[in-house]
């Protein structure tokens, strides 16, 4: 159940910058006492913000969860592109920045710049320094060795931007997009439609589908000393399992999971999360009036897995 101390769940993490998502995972698998730890959604190192983890056998629903809309806060400064369009780069191409009336407010041409070219469905260059797959090796990998990186470009979605400030060189906004979006590359590309150059200075995510970082744990509290030895109070990932049908099953409902039988179908819908006890115990699809049971999460202690 929400709030309820359990040794599988869901935990909402505040990473800090410098850190990466797999030091998370570190620091989760030390405090939960558990190797089967997983996240969703990889942030940069140099990010900062949201990260979605899966702990115990919760982590064979990383696939199913609803991480999107995915919501950042971003500083983009102008005047100088980096080999990794954010502020960990090398300096590759400079260009005067924007004039103070296009940042500021009314940021007009800033917004019909944005609005216009890169809003909605639009084909996005992932950055060279990205997790990319280029003949088998990530693309970081290869720049990191000095080669010359070519990533065709990839399908994405923004859904918004807004806008929360402004300096003489840089642009404070929120931007609502889709998975797979870098916002790194939007900074780019919006330099490079005002004419200028730009990267992202800063990048936070706060929120992703249904989770926000302000439910989030700062990194801080799971660093060893900081919490006791297990004490982690998780989450039910219900919540982030989106709009499907919640099958409340009993102690018959658990014996047939065990012997993978369908189960009677009571509730609308084409999937289902099947809940014993207020914990997911599977996710099933319909077939005709019964569920046919897909991820099986229940133990043989009427629990999830351990």
């Amino acid at each position: 159940m929400i709030g309820a101390p359990m040794r599988s769940g869901v935990l909402y993490v505040d990473k800090p910058a410098g850190r990466s998502s797999h030091d998370v995972v570190g620091l989760v698998r030390r405090a939960a006492r558990t190797r089967r730890v997983g996240h969703a959604g990889t942030l940069d190192p140099f990010a900062t913000g949201l990260l979605v983890v899966a702990i115990g056998p919760y982590t064979r629903l990383l696939p199913y969860i609803v991480g999107e809309p995915k919501v950042y806060e971003a500083t983009i400064r102008f005047g100088s592109e980096t080999d990794t369009d954010d502020s960990t780069g090398r300096t590759i191409r400079e260009a005067p920045v924007p004039a103070r009336d296009v940042l500021g407010e009314p940021a007009h041409a800033t917004r019909v710049a944005a609005e216009s070219q890169l809003t909605g469905r639009i084909q996005q260059v992932p950055p060279q320094y990205s997790a990319k797959h280029v003949d088998g090796q990530r693309a970081y990998d290869l720049a990191r060795r000095g080669q010359e990186v070519v990533l065709p470009p990839v399908d994405v979605e923004v859904h918004r931007w807004e806008w929360l400030g402004a300096t003489e060189e840089t642009l404070d906004v929120r931007i609502t997009c889709g998975g797979g979006t870098y916002i790194r590359a939007l900074a780019r590309d919006l330099g490079r439609a005002l004419g200028s150059a730009a990267h992202c200075a800063t990048l936070r995510r706060t929120a992703s589908g249904p989770a926000t970082v302000e439910q989030a744990v700062p990194y801080e509290q799971l660093v060893p000393g900081s919490v006791a030895d297990g004490d982690l109070t998780l989450r039910s990932p219900l919540d982030l399992l989106g709009d499907i049908a919640r099958e409340v099953i009993d102690d018959d409902g658990v014996q047939a999971l065990r012997f993978g039988r369908t189960l009677p179908a009571t509730l609308p819908g084409s999937q289902a999360a099947l809940v014993y006890d207020g914990a997911v115990a599977a996710l099933a699809v319909r077939a005709g009036d019964r569920w046919q049971p897909r991820v099986v999460l229940i133990g043989a202690n009427g629990g999830a897995n351990e």
